[in-house]
């Protein structure tokens, strides 16, 4: 039995512990300290400090608990964390997440097969892979851009999740490795879009480590500090409650999974980053149902392929020292920016560089083996959405979640020439190890997009205005990769921390005006 008290009313509620719902809480605690905020998570906390990425936990088994801990109700199923495995058609989720139940995940159209969710402390920050490109050419959003708004955002993204593009440094090879890419792909690009290293959240530990950041990173001590800030995990916010002429937020109610009890926690300010599947289906579960809810999914279809650089043997001296649980020294990532003319964004990663043999006369030299991945740009549609079923709950009695999804013409034909641009890519690297490369099942880029997407005008196609505060309910704030409206091949984190920032500062000055 749980002995923890739930306050009765807070200034602001934060539904979600992932970075989008910590850059809230980060904010609020730097720019308005007097307010109080309560943070619902509905899994546990896995890690130390709480929101810290699971792959920093450097006793394996350990590790494996925290990420079982994060499956929800896939926990105990089995996972794979091969990419090859997920190409060649196994339906099973990747350690620390978990799948939409199966004969959900497609009712029509392609579907998303792997579409996936994680329920802990940190969210999906305490899995990812920590990439931050910023977006590029048609990535970007318009309406924010043209005063310059955005970069000024994506640099306040940068401070939050501490995102470097020296992290990797000192890795062979790695110079060598994008001298080859620009080579292939440089030519009449501006410089931004030209081959660089890839922008990480990724810092050093006092002892010297590489870790990966979290949510951790985002709350920062500012936030652990706060003494009006808290954080309540294993608690499922069941409906985002209104006021009695449905204009304005009122609070949130909530079940402790500890007890079964549930509370009503009145707020002023409710900010929903559940994810791109649970934040939609939250605001309909509460009767909050934009036309746009659900829609404009977006998913990034991702092909992938490996190489290993030649040329290099008379070169090594040594190993590569052992990743401890972190990261290698050995590992790096490098980036091919997207383009407008090319649209979909590579993710160039050394791997993690142990000298495993590929045979017994062949040992791997550390750093030289290289994965290849291109995520494609996918047209935006109306009719790509989520469906919420009026007759059916899922595993915590919530409306279930079924997937409209299908590819079209012009996503085929992006695909098909990511195929033939990756293989060019493996060849300037130097030997491809694939015969051809694989596409991933749909949804296996977790990367989804669009459901909340905001908008600059309530116009029908969006749910949220500029300020990520939803239409026609004052005081309701969506945040999380679903509220990108654009179609983008970059991985997503930055972008939906940066507009995070643009809504929490909106919350503190309309909050603080108000006293």
């Amino acid at each position: 039995m749980s002995d923890r008290r739930y306050p009765d009313a807070v200034d602001v509620a934060i539904v979600g512990s992932g970075p989008t719902g910590a850059a809230y809480a980060r904010i609020l605690s730097e720019e308005a300290p007097g307010l109080t905020i309560a943070m619902f998570e509905v899994g546990p906390t896995v890690s130390e400090p709480a929101g810290s990425h699971v792959k920093n936990i450097v006793d394996p088994d350990a590790r494996a608990a925290a990420q079982r801990r994060s499956e929800g109700p896939g926990a105990g199923e089995a996972t794979l964390n091969s990419p090859r495995a997920v190409a060649e058609g196994a339906r099973r989720a990747r350690p620390g997440t978990f799948l939409l139940p199966d004969g959900d995940f497609a009712t029509s159209g392609d579907g998303l097969p792997l579409a996936a969710m994680s329920s802990n402390v940190g969210g999906m920050g305490a899995h990812w892979t920590a990439a931050c490109p910023r977006p590029g050419a048609s990535e970007r959003i318009g309406f924010l851009d043209d005063t310059g708004e955005l970069d000024r955002l994506l640099d306040e993204g940068e401070r939050l999740l501490g995102v470097t593009t020296h992290a990797f440094d000192t890795a062979p090879f790695g110079d060598l490795l994008r001298e080859r890419l620009a080579a292939a792909v440089d030519e009449g690009r501006t410089p931004a879009a030209r081959v660089q290293r890839m922008p990480l959240a990724v810092h050093r530990r006092d002892d010297g480590a590489l870790v990966w950041s979290g949510s951790d990173v985002v709350l920062g001590d500012v936030t652990r500090a706060n003494p009006h800030f808290e954080l309540l995990d294993e608690t499922l916010v069941t409906r985002v409650v209104q006021d009695s002429e449905g204009h304005r937020v009122s609070g949130v109610e909530v079940r402790d999974l500890r007890t079964g009890d549930t509370h009503l926690v009145r707020a002023r300010f409710v900010v929903v980053a559940a994810d791109a599947m649970r934040t939609p289906q939250l605001l309909w579960a509460s009767g909050i149902r934009p036309d746009a809810l659900g829609r404009y999914l977006n998913d990034q279809s991702q092909v992938v392929f490996a190489a290993r650089i030649t040329g290099i043997e008379d070169s090594v001296d040594g190993t590569a020292a052992a990743a401890g649980g972190a990261l290698s020294e050995s590992s790096g990532v490098s980036w091919v920016p997207f383009t407008d003319e090319l649209p979909f964004h590579g993710q160039v990663m050394q791997l993690d560089a142990s000298p495993i043999p590929l045979a017994d006369d062949d040992p791997v030299i550390p750093g030289s083996i290289v994965g290849l991945g291109l995520f494609c740009a996918k047209e935006i549609r109306r009719d790509d959405r989520l469906e919420f079923a009026d007759d059916a709950l899922d595993a915590y009695g919530l409306p279930a979640i079924r997937v409209h999804y299908a590819l079209t013409e012009r996503d085929r034909a992006v695909i098909d020439r990511a195929r033939r641009e990756i293989v060019r890519l493996g060849e300037a690297v130097g030997a491809p190890l694939d015969d051809h490369p694989f596409q991933l099942p749909l949804g296996a880029s977790l990367h989804y997009q669009g459901t909340t997407r905001m908008g600059e005008t309530d116009d029908g196609t969006s749910v949220c205005g500029p300020e990520s505060e939803v239409w026609g309910v004052e005081g309701l704030f969506v945040a999380g990769n679903n509220v990108i409206p654009t179609s983008t091949a970059c991985n997503p984190t930055l972008t939906s921390v940066a507009l995070a920032v643009k809504g929490a500062r909106a919350i503190a000055t309309r909050a603080v005006s108000a006293h």
